[in-house]
């Protein structure tokens, strides 16, 4: 059957709930805590879309997941903590069904002597020490590649060789020898006194979470402080610099630009940036906030709308090993029209003819519920903005438009099945699949069409949930050519159960977000895992297993369905899809722009993929040396749009924006072939 479903869709990157202020006397398991793992564990078997027992199979996994949650460097535990533990590797099923948490804290407890003892060597003693930067040796940042230790020696080298690495980066900026000394010192007094303000709540909830996440990467327990910053983040209205941030190793690292917060429009900031030092002001002094808590970084650089924030930030475009730059920042609030759809007219010269072009970019998929709700005629929604935009288009005379869906991480399902509608007939758009393998065909019931003409849709890793909906139809009914890298992959659906009312306590409980459901295109292929593969990849620094949803260890597996019965169309045929890649092989051999384009991104994936770090200062200032000397012969590797409307008139070589450019050469292509 047909539906239409108004359902809004987030794909959130969120931390682990927000560490408590104030400190236990005694980490201990309340009573409270069982009950809730008891209904959690009976929710997840009966309601999860994976049906997936909660047996000694899943307990040996928990088991490995909080060893790790709790160390994920490895720099704590040894190898005979973990053994000394080993016989409830298969038992943690069973006393969850029992309701009983009390190995958790058990473990916990041995982490807390091993952590406060180790960070209090190292104030004492390692941060004072004037290391040796002239041998050739290097610090592995992958610290998946580590085993656990045998011994404290072992540990204590890996603890010298990555103080090291620190104190070297901070030689490398200009710090004299006492600097070095007071910034590491302050670091780790501030570290270890962020592990002592951890209560049984915390404990208890990274424990949960590591049950709930076997399952997979959206399934959490959100903890009374948790839901409340759960509930922050899903409000249309955010103040600040508008980026969702969340711990890898020491530092904070950028997982998600926020559609027109200030990060957006500056252009500054990318995800996988590490933020590594806050500044208030124009001079304010630079903060070190490697080794931060999440909640501690945000508090520093959240603040009152207007006002400046700098940021010192290692580029993702470099890696672990820099150099640093700092850029500034001018706090705002995030309002639902700075995250509505924009249009831009470019002009340009291809082969002697002039090419005039829309461009229409869309942050997210939107509806202004409340208007909408009040009866307002004129209320904001992803598919009435377009559909405006595509006029004005139209009446500007452009003879193409690129949809631009980068960093587009979803929203509004029905916005995307209703945006959908204004490019093809009616016809169904995509499958939802539940947990009892029930399948549903929501689809756009609207014969009109708005916009007929040549289409590319440009993505990226950064398109997720709705977009991927849209993406996947437009490609499926060959409507429109899709350009750029494979989408993010998050093909399911979460809901959110209040623990509350099924547990019978007065102390305060938490929340379980779970998946219940999964997406599928119309040709039966799910979006899961996979995500859009473009019909024109262009060069790309991520690779998939190290982001996205493929890059969670428990994340849902593709699969495909029954197909649903829908009418292709011609825009976008065999034919035609094969001209258009070998003209884009035949620009990527000899385009000068598009070649450096490429060896810029092999740079960025070599620096990516680089996790070993020298600790020779001799080597380390002649890396930086090399990076400085690529940026500046180089212009700088800019793949986001401006926001600007109106009309402008480009040279397409000096179109910093590769993505965009060589979607406008594939639509000029697809113009080219229709006509000719």
């Amino acid at each position: 059957m047909k539906k239409r479903l108004g359902v809004w869709l987030f794909c959130v990157v969120m931390a682990h709930a927000g560490w408590a202020s104030a400190p236990d006397t005694v980490i201990k398991a309340k009573p409270v805590y069982g009950k809730e793992a008891k209904l959690v564990a009976d929710v997840l078997r009966q309601a999860h879309f994976r049906k997936m027992p909660f047996n000694d199979s899943l307990s040996s996994v928990v088991f490995d997941r909080y060893f790790k949650e709790l160390d994920n460097n490895k720099i704590y535990f040894l190898s005979s903590d973990i053994e000394q533990f080993e016989k409830y590797r298969f038992q943690l099923d069973d006393l969850t069904r029992e309701g009983n948490v009390n190995v958790a804290f058990d473990i916990y407890k041995v982490f807390q002597g091993r952590n406060r003892a180790r960070l209090q060597q190292v104030i004492d003693q390692l941060v004072k020490k004037e290391f040796d930067y002239t041998s050739d040796e290097y610090y592995e940042t992958d610290r998946d590649k580590a085993v656990w230790a045998s011994t404290n020696l072992v540990l204590d080298d890996e603890w010298r060789k990555m103080v090291k690495s620190q104190a070297l980066s901070l030689k490398l900026t200009g710090k004299k020898q006492d600097e070095i000394t007071d910034l590491l010192r302050k670091r780790y007094e501030r570290l270890l006194r962020s592990y002592q303000q951890l209560n049984s709540e915390d404990v208890f909830s990274m424990y949960l979470n590591c049950i709930t996440e076997a399952y997979d990467p959206h399934t959490n327990y959100l903890s009374p402080k948790a839901t409340d910053l759960f509930k922050q983040q899903m409000s249309l209205s955010l103040e600040g610099i508008g980026a969702r941030l969340q711990v890898d190793n020491d530092y904070t690292k950028v997982v998600e630009i926020v559609a027109g917060g200030p990060a957006d429009k500056s252009g500054l900031l990318h995800p996988n940036d590490l933020i590594t030092g806050v500044a208030q002001g124009v001079e304010g002094e630079m903060v070190d906030v490697t080794g931060w808590r999440i909640d501690d970084v945000v508090k520093l650089i959240k603040g009152p709308k207007g006002t400046m924030v700098r940021l010192q930030v290692l580029p993702a475009s470099t890696g672990v090993s820099g150099p640093a730059t700092t850029i500034s920042l001018v706090r705002d609030k995030v309002k639902l029209e700075d995250q509505a759809a924009k249009k831009q007219v470019i002009t340009y010269n291809q082969n002697g003819k002039t090419m005039k072009m829309g461009v229409i970019v869309l942050p997210g998929f939107y509806q202004d519920f409340d208007e909408a709700r009040k009866g307002n005629p004129n209320y904001r929604s992803t598919t009435r903005d377009v559909r405006r935009l595509i006029g004005e288009l139209q009446a500007e005379g452009v003879t193409g438009i690129v949809m631009d869906l980068r960093n587009n991480g979803g929203g509004s399902l029905a916005e995307a099945i209703s945006l959908t509608g204004l490019f093809i007939k009616d016809g169904p758009v995509v499958q939802v699949r539940d947990s009892r393998s029930r399948v549903d065909v929501f689809a756009d019931d609207d014969p009109k069409v708005v916009y007929t003409g040549p289409l590319v849709v440009l993505t990226n890793r950064f398109s997720a949930s709705a977009s991927e909906i849209f993406a996947g139809a437009i490609q499926d009914y060959h409507r429109g050519l899709i350009v750029g890298e494979s989408t993010f992959g998050k093909g399911t659906v979460q809901s959110v159960i209040d623990l509350s009312p099924y547990v019978n306590d007065p102390d305060k409980v938490g929340e379980l977000k779970y998946t219940f459901q999964k997406f599928y295109r119309v040709t039966g292929s799910s979006t899961q895992h996979k995500g859009v593969t473009p019909d024109i990849q262009l060069p790309s620094a991520l690779k998939p297993e190290q982001f996205g949803e493929s890059a969670s260890p428990n994340a849902l597996p593709w699969d495909v369905i029954q197909r649903a019965e829908f009418q292709r169309v011609s825009d976008i045929d065999d034919k035609l899809l094969a001209s258009l890649k070998k003209n884009y092989a035949e620009r990527l051999k000899s385009d000068a722009v598009l070649k450096r384009y490429e060896g810029e991104v092999a740079e960025m994936r070599k620096n990516l993929e680089e996790t070993r770090i020298s600790l020779n200062e001799a080597k380390r200032r002649q890396e930086i040396d090399e990076a400085e000397k690529k940026k500046k012969a180089n212009d700088p590797l800019d793949t986001k749009i401006t926001s600007k409307e109106g009309i402008q008139n480009e040279d397409l070589s000096k179109l910093k924006d590769e993505y965009l450019r060589e979607g406008l050469l594939l639509l000029s292509d697809i113009i080219t072939k229709r006509i000719g």
